[in-house]
């Protein structure tokens, strides 16, 4: 009786917890929200908790100041194919490093050694085989950096590792092809895998800012990151439309993670417990 009741205690203090935690993490989305429906002054003191008259005209600014829809465009294409190409390659990837053959070792230090570099390291490069391949100015040369992240391969191989080998011999013994088995046996129960590349690859790339601002130049290609740039050119007073922006861009992810939530974090589980 005493350890049932020790671990309610334990329990209510955990939720308790993640209650303060989750608060003090939500006040700053509240305050964006807040402000970008009217226009208050984020410095004001006392602050009023309660949004007074509210109005959604920073909105229509937001919309029909700059092409805002052409950015929404750009955006959606950009991550689309970037979360199409993440998917395919990083799960080919995957089951690649969950077979055995010489070097294995080697390729997985070399994956992890490759974590270790920053992005900013390699931009000069990558941006010289982007113009040497002439997707400059393009959605493809937009997406080409997420096609594939290390972070994601590794998710997809500890959940193929996760699949009773029996299913994988059975579905050889039954004459299916090394691709067949990655689309008839391990996709469709790597879901959670799945699930965690579309959200990770879709925040990466909605939120990509320094890469688009190279390899662009045509203003209509620009994405939603670089058209807030922009935006400020505008206003003067750009406290609460700027506040809009941010909402109308954070919106699509946050929604997208909404959807796949249980299954995100199945994914970065996966692997973590057999048997």
């Amino acid at each position: 009786m005493a350890s049932r009741s020790k671990h309610a205690t334990l329990l209510g203090l955990r939720h308790l917890t993640l209650m303060v935690i989750a608060f003090f993490m939500l006040v700053p989305f509240y305050w964006v929200i807040k402000t970008a429906i009217t226009n208050e002054n984020i410095y004001a003191y006392p602050p009023s908790l309660l949004p007074q008259n509210p109005h959604l005209f920073n909105f229509v600014d937001v919309w029909y100041l700059i092409p805002f829809p052409r950015y929404l465009l750009n955006s959606i294409i950009v991550s689309t194919i970037a979360v199409v190409g993440n998917v395919v390659f990083n799960a080919m990837a995957g089951y690649a490093l969950t077979r055995q053959f010489a070097g294995r070792n080697l390729v997985l230090a070399l994956f992890l050694s490759c974590m270790l570099i920053p992005f900013q390291a390699t931009i000069i490069p990558a941006y010289l085989i982007t113009a040497k391949l002439s997707l400059l100015n393009t959605y493809f040369g937009l997406a080409l950096p997420m096609l594939s992240t290390i972070v994601c391969i590794f998710v997809f191989k500890a959940a193929f590792e996760a699949v009773p080998r029996s299913l994988i011999d059975a579905a050889r013994l039954d004459g299916l092809s090394e691709w067949r088995i990655i689309l008839r046996v391990l996709m469709p129960l790597s879901k959670p895998a799945i699930a965690t590349n579309v959200i990770l690859t879709f925040i990466w790339s909605w939120n990509n800012f320094l890469w688009p601002l190279l390899i662009t130049r045509d203003p209509l290609m620009q994405t939603l990151p670089l058209g807030l740039a922009r935006f400020l050119s505008y206003l003067e007073d750009t406290t609460g439309a700027l506040y809009a922006f941010a909402v109308m861009v954070l919106a699509p992810s946050i929604l997208v993670f909404l959807m796949a939530q249980k299954e995100f974090i199945r994914g970065l589980t996966s692997g973590a417990t057999k048997g």
